[in-house]
């Protein structure tokens, strides 16, 4: 074999090598994105719950627009969690009870794509009377 061909072949293994780290990385990071946004559209379909459950009478299991009755553990079990959190394919979610201060509940939920040593976040409010919803999101550190 000659110098030219031995040169030929590596030259092929070295790009051959950096499409498939290049294709990796992309891989990666459309997961990292795609699962971002699978836990914000999780966390508004649960605040939506939420506000369902502010607006239910009492006597159907709801809230009856009482601030009182907004416990974390009443809007899980209205939610249908066990308790105040829960897990599925997309992340953990936790529901936080009513915040006094500013009339809200937040629901937080982080994602389990880990980039970069971080996992996607998002915290999710909904302002009461109104049932105003609000996203904020962010990547925390992974654990």
């Amino acid at each position: 074999m000659g110098t030219q061909q031995i040169l030929l072949i590596v030259l092929s293994v070295i790009i051959v090598g950096a499409a498939i780290a290049v294709g990796i990385t992309m891989f990666n990071n459309q997961s990292y994105a795609s699962n971002k946004t699978a836990i914000a559209a999780d966390a508004q379909n649960f605040a939506t719950q939420v506000v369902q459950y502010y607006k239910t009478p009492a006597s159907q299991g709801g809230a009856d627009r009482l601030p009182a009755n907004m416990t974390d553990a009443k809007i899980g079990d209205f939610i249908g969690w066990q308790g105040t959190t829960t897990t599925n394919e997309n992340g953990t979610f936790t529901v936080g009870s009513y915040a006094t201060a500013d009339s809200s509940v937040t629901i937080t939920g982080k994602g389990k794509e880990v980039k970069g040593g971080k996992v996607p976040q998002i915290k999710t409010k909904v302002k009461f009377p109104d049932g105003k919803i609000t996203a904020t999101p962010s990547d925390v550190t992974a654990p």
